[in-house]
C-alpha cells in the first residue's frame, strides 16, 4: 500500500525556496488525483496528443477479456474513461503497453499487443483509429506484416502529416535458428507511417539488433522526430542509442552516451525523452560496473549533439524513469528506487537548465519495484500516474505536485 510521504515535502519545499534560483519553481506537497479506474490495473501509459492535451491510457481485465481504456486530464483531474476495445486475445505485460493518442481534430489512434498464436512470446502490435472523437473504432489492422509468430511491441507513436508514425520492437529474425553470429538472430528496431485507411507506408529497419524489452520513446523537435531505444551489441553492451528522422527516414542509430554496460540479459528498463522546440532532452538508467545511476543529457539543437550528462541520483535504484520539461525549461525527472528503510519509493528531482540538482523529493512509498511511473507537466502541476498492489488487488495511483514558479 502506498504512503504519501507529507512530512518530508513540507521540509523539502522550504529547502528549495532557500537555495534554489530565484525565479525556480517549488514543488508543494503531493496531492491525490481519483481516477475511475477499476481493480486488475495493468499500465498506465501516459501520451500527448493535439494542442499539448494529456491522455492517459490502461488495461483492465475481465471475463470476456481485456479492455483498453482512456481519459484526458481536464484541469486537474482526469475525465470519466472511455472505452476503446475489449480484446480476449490482448497480450498483457507490465513492461510492454498499450497507447491511446489524440492525432488532430476529431482523429485518435490506439494500439496494442495481441496474441498470434498459442506460444507465449508470439504476438503483434495492433492498431485501431477513431474518426469521431472515440465515439467508435475502426477493426483492428497490424502493424508489420511479417507474419511470423513472434515478439512484437514496445511503441511508440506521433502524427505526421500522412498519417501516424510509428517506431516499435520486431522480432521476426528471431524466428530464425541461431547461427555464429547472435546478432543475425536479434530483434531489431523498426518503423512505419500508418495511413488513415490502415495502409503502411514508409516501413523501415532503424537497427538490426536491439534491446529485447527495454521500451522506445519518441519526441518531436522543431527540427523533426528523434527517438531514443535500448541497443545490443555482439559484445552485449546494451547502451542508450538516438535516432533522429532527416531527409525521410530514420537515421542510423548512434550511442547517446557510453556507459558500456554490459548484460547479457534485457534489463526491461528504457529511456525516456521530451522535446521543446530545440531542445531535447534525455533521462535513463545504467548499472554499468554495478553502479545504478539514473542520467540525464540535454541537448540545444534538436538532439544532434548533447552537454555532459547530469547525474540524477545513483546508488539503490531500479530506474524506470520519467521526464518532463518545467515552465522554466528546466526538467522534473522520476525514477524508483529503495531507501534506507528499504521501502521502494517514487522519486522527482528538478535539473536546471546549467545543471543544478535541487533536492530529492521521494513522492510515495509503494510496495511494487518493477514498475513504470509516467510523469507529465501540465497546468502549473507535476502530475505522476502508477500502479500499486493492495488487499484486494493492484489500483491505479496518482497524484499532482503543485509547481510555484517566481
Amino acid at each position: 500500500m502506498r504512503k504519501f510521504l507529507l512530512a518530508g515535502l513540507v521540509v523539502f519545499s522550504a529547502f528549495v525556496a532557500a537555495c534554489a534560483p530565484a525565479d525556480g519553481p517549488v514543488f508543494g506537497s503531493p496531492i491525490e488525483v481519483s481516477i475511475a479506474a477499476g481493480v486488475g490495473v495493468t499500465g498506465p501509459r501516459f501520451s500527448e496528443g493535439a494542442d499539448g492535451d494529456l491522455v492517459l491510457s490502461w488495461m483492465e481485465s475481465g471475463e470476456s477479456g481485456t479492455t483498453l481504456l482512456y481519459s484526458t486530464l481536464s484541469g486537474d483531474s482526469f475525465t470519466t474513461p472511455n472505452q476503446v476495445v475489449t480484446e480476449p486475445l490482448m497480450f498483457v505485460n507490465w513492461a510492454d503497453l498499450p497507447s491511446v493518442m489524440h492525432i488532430r481534430a476529431r482523429h485518435w489512434i490506439a494500439h496494442w499487443l495481441r496474441y498470434s498464436s498459442d506460444e507465449t512470446y508470439s504476438y503483434d502490435v495492433v492498431v485501431s483509429q477513431s474518426f469521431d472523437d472515440g465515439m467508435s473504432w475502426t477493426e483492428a489492422v497490424t502493424a508489420h506484416n511479417d507474419g511470423t509468430p513472434t515478439e512484437h511491441g514496445f511503441v511508440s507513436m506521433h502524427p505526421e502529416a500522412d498519417g501516424v508514425a510509428l517506431l516499435w520492437l520486431d522480432g521476426r529474425d528471431t524466428a530464425d535458428e541461431p547461427g555464429n553470429n547472435a546478432l543475425e538472430t536479434s530483434m531489431t528496431l523498426r518503423a512505419a507511417v500508418m495511413a488513415p485507411d490502415g495502409q503502411l507506408n514508409r516501413e523501415q529497419l532503424v537497427d538490426d539488433s536491439v534491446c529485447d524489452c527495454c521500451q522506445t520513446d519518441v519526441a518531436v523537435s522543431s527540427r523533426g522526430p528523434v527517438a531514443v531505444y535500448r541497443d545490443r551489441t555482439i559484445e552485449e553492451v546494451r547502451d542508450i542509442y538516438i535516432t533522429r528522422y532527416a531527409a525521410g527516414k530514420w537515421q542510423p542509430g548512434t550511442r547517446l552516451y557510453e556507459d558500456n554496460w554490459v548484460i547479457a540479459g534485457c534489463p526491461v528498463n528504457g529511456p525516456s525523452i521530451v522535446a521543446q522546440d530545440e531542445i531535447v532532452a534525455v533521462a535513463w538508467f545504467s548499472a554499468a560496473n554495478n553502479r545504478p545511476v539514473v542520467r540525464v543529457l540535454l541537448s540545444a539543437d534538436g538532439g544532434t549533439t548533447f552537454a555532459e550528462p547530469v547525474e540524477v541520483s545513483a546508488g539503490r535504484i531500479s530506474g524506470y524513469v520519467g521526464l518532463d520539461f518545467l515552465g522554466d525549461n528546466s526538467l522534473a525527472a522520476s525514477w524508483v528506487s529503495r531507501n534506507a528503510s528499504g521501502s521502494n519509493t517514487l522519486n522527482v528531482r528538478r535539473i536546471t537548465r546549467d545543471g543544478h540538482l535541487d533536492a530529492t523529493l521521494e513522492v510515495a512509498e509503494i510496495s511494487q519495484l518493477r514498475v513504470f511511473p509516467q510523469l507529465a507537466h501540465r497546468q502549473e502541476n507535476l502530475f505522476l500516474v502508477w500502479t500499486d498492489e493492495s488487499d484486494d488487488g493492484r489500483h491505479m495511483q496518482a497524484v499532482r505536485i503543485p509547481v510555484e514558479l517566481h
